[in-house]
């Protein structure tokens, strides 16, 4: 059941996102879910290998290079996803950078007891 309730936090922060983000455009809450998904198999399956490819990197910047990471990922869907366009690497950073606020007050909403 929180599965159900992040992604459509997830997919209301992203079409929230798309109201306050210059060169971010989503056509329909149909596809911000359908982002949200991808973006979540993306995250699951991509991110820990760039992870730990760029440890690095990711160590000297404090943890920092996650944000690009993500942005680059974001970006990458993005780029197959019809109705879901962004214009560049600055609208998917910030967009990178809204989700993890967004991810950051459902993790406080869905505590466990």
């Amino acid at each position: 059941m929180k599965l159900i309730f992040r992604l459509l936090f997830n997919a209301t922060w992203i079409l929230l996102g798309s109201f306050l983000i210059g060169g971010l455009e989503v056509s329909s809450f149909y596809i911000a879910l359908i982002v949200a998904i991808i973006l979540g198999l993306v995250n699951a399956l991509i991110r820990p290998v760039l992870i730990i490819l760029t440890l690095p990197i990711n160590i000297l910047s404090l943890g920092l290079f996650t944000f690009i990471i993500n942005a680059l990922l974001v970006w990458f869907v993005s780029s197959f996803i019809q109705g879901f366009a962004l214009a560049g690497f600055w609208p998917a950073l910030w967009l990178a950078i809204w989700l993890w606020l967004g991810s950051f007050i459902t993790n406080l909403l869905l505590t466990d007891d």
